[in-house]
């Protein structure tokens, strides 16, 4: 079984990226924050959106320590899970 660097480095590869390109601690710290802040399928649209934002020319860390400020800052989602917290 392969290590995340290993994917990382393939899918890097295949895209014809370098390697060192990918902050991959950066990336998951805010996949982190916003699954367990806003929701989890926003994990993945966030980590995308900062793809493109890079692409565009932002800087990645500052980016993405934008997003985590955000995500920090989300309101929890109303729900049951919502209230046992409040308990």
């Amino acid at each position: 079984m392969g290590t995340l660097d290993d994917w990382v480095a393939t899918a890097c590869a295949e895209l014809g990226l370098d390697p060192s390109v990918a902050d991959v601690p950066v990336v998951l710290d805010l996949a982190r924050d916003v699954a367990h802040q806003v929701l989890r399928p926003g994990a993945p649209v966030t980590a995308y959106l900062l793809g493109i934002a890079v692409g565009r020319g932002a800087d990645p860390a500052e980016a993405a320590g934008r997003l985590a400020v955000l995500a920090r800052s989300w309101p929890p989602p109303d729900g049951p899970a919502a209230s046992d917290d409040a308990a």
